[in-house]
């Protein structure tokens, strides 16, 4: 094999990897994670791309004295979805590059 067939192989390939990594972001973006904190009195839904989409908060937990408590459950509940998204984005990954960090390959996030 000669250097421009392999050459063209590696760029072929390299293309084909592109392609997939767009079609993996694509999928993400569709994909969903739940988390809750709280006993579920709070819940946070997140996309595959990271975006917060739904905050549901149970009129039980809302209380006009304690909003302190509100925020942290908030938080806690968003910061775990934010958490188990970047997982299944890192899987996603890992399935593309066969669990290789390769150098210069975009990374989703």
């Amino acid at each position: 094999m000669g250097n421009e067939d392999m050459f063209s192989g590696l760029l072929e390939a390299a293309q084909r990897m592109q392609q997939d990594l767009a079609k993996a972001q694509e999928e993400l973006a569709g994909k969903r994670v739940e988390a809750s904190a709280g006993g579920g009195m709070v819940v946070a839904v997140v996309t595959g791309k990271l975006e917060l989409v739904e905050l549901r908060i149970e009129a039980a937990v809302v209380d006009p004295k304690d909003v302190g408590m509100l925020q942290d459950l908030v938080v806690a509940a968003v910061n775990q979805a934010l958490g188990k998204a970047k997982a299944m984005a890192q899987a996603e990954m890992a399935k593309l590059t066969g669990g290789m960090q390769l150098p210069g390959m975009p990374q989703l996030f």
